[in-house]
């Protein structure tokens, strides 16, 4: 359902976003198994965006949420308190994360890194559309 196909475009779409912010931003797209699919790093992004982009794109498929759901949840006293400390420091409790859906399962996830939480999730939540617009075509 993801293929490279798609997911260069959904990275158009980022890109595209982030110009329009005037932000640049690392974007990471994973399957369904959390591989990495495809990954775009726009001039002048944070180099630790890479990493933090990407583990937000596996979390979001590992924990079929966005991570910004669980950035909340995972304070003290929230249900995934402590959360971030397992699966060797992979899972991402930082905003900009989330699961690609189609048809009521997770057949992806997109990681976005290099603005504050809500112009990463804002570029993410773009990607989101664009992938129910591509794979509703099909």
């Amino acid at each position: 359902m993801l293929t490279l196909e798609i997911a260069k475009q959904l990275l158009e779409v980022a890109e595209q976003k982030g110009r329009q912010m005037g932000l640049a931003f690392d974007i990471a797209i994973v399957d369904a198994g959390a591989n990495l699919v495809a990954f775009h790093r726009m001039d002048y992004a944070r180099i630790a965006g890479i990493e933090i982009s990407k583990g937000k794109a596996w979390t979001s498929v590992a924990m079929q949420m966005p991570t910004a759901n669980l950035a909340q949840s995972a304070l003290p006293g929230g249900q995934h308190y402590g959360v971030n400390t397992t699966n060797q420091g992979t899972v991402t409790i930082l905003a900009g994360g989330i699961p690609l859906v189609h048809e009521g399962m997770t057949v992806g996830g997109i990681g976005v890194a290099g603005g504050t939480m809500e112009q990463d999730m804002e570029v993410a939540n773009a990607v989101v559309q664009a992938f129910a617009a591509v794979v509703g075509m099909k």
